[in-house]
């Protein structure tokens, strides 16, 4: 009786197979999980830190297509309060020291406003040890650049105005809101600045750089608002 074999569907024996991928591949897509909600990928040259590939959601955190990103290096893109140590994390990463790391960075958007973001750069290694690729996932914070607050473009309105001198009833007037409502979102600023009166947040403010300097009446740097 003849017999008809089909090849091995065995889990086991395609995930090794999937390891040995070639070199040239460089799919979209993290080893060792899946990527983090809210991240956005890129695959990134250990050699050269140039961007391979990426998710059209990474390139638009740069005011760029995917195809624009490609070609430009992680660093251009990437900067740190220390860029010589995340220099020497990603070569320590491209040369197979350490196996992934984090670090919080700053971007600027296709408006030229920075913004402060978090990325998680881990190897992709053949079986033999080599590395052959970088994947790079970028995820947004809530901080601003300069590691403060950001505020809503209501609360900076309302900032402001306090700021400037101005009381619950103009502010209410201003924008449109009810009293109650200006009192309620100063009330959710002191608590979060740690301030007891509104002096006190208008120099807190001052005092983490969310005003932009010289400028009369106070506004809040763009990069603070989100």
């Amino acid at each position: 009786m003849a017999t008809t074999s089909f090849p091995d569907a065995s889990p086991r024996k395609k995930k090794t197979a999937a390891a040995a991928d070639p070199v040239g591949r460089d799919p979209i897509g993290a080893p060792d999980g899946a990527t983090p909600e809210a991240a956005c990928t890129a695959h990134v040259s250990p050699r050269t830190l140039a961007v391979r590939a990426a998710e059209p959601e990474f390139a638009r955190q740069f005011g760029l297509s995917a195809d624009e990103v490609c070609g430009r290096g992680l660093l251009e893109l990437l900067r740190s309060p220390a860029p010589g140590q995340l220099r020497e994390q990603f070569t320590a990463l491209s040369s197979g020291r350490c196996r992934r790391f984090r670090e919080r960075v700053t971007g600027r958007d296709g408006e030229g406003r920075n913004f402060a973001a978090e990325v998680t750069a881990i190897a992709v290694r053949q079986p033999t040890g080599e590395v052959v690729g970088l994947v790079v996932l970028l995820r947004r914070t809530e901080e601003a650049a300069g590691g403060g607050p950001v505020l809503t473009a209501l609360d900076a309105q309302v900032l402001e105005g306090v700021a400037s001198g101005e009381s619950t009833v103009q502010l209410a007037s201003r924008l449109y809101l009810s009293r109650q409502g200006i009192e309620y979102r100063v009330g959710q600023m002191l608590r979060r600045f740690d301030a007891p009166n509104r002096p006190a947040l208008v120099a807190r403010a001052h005092a983490l750089g969310m005003f932009a300097t010289g400028q009369w009446p106070p506004r809040v740097l763009p990069e603070r608002v989100r």
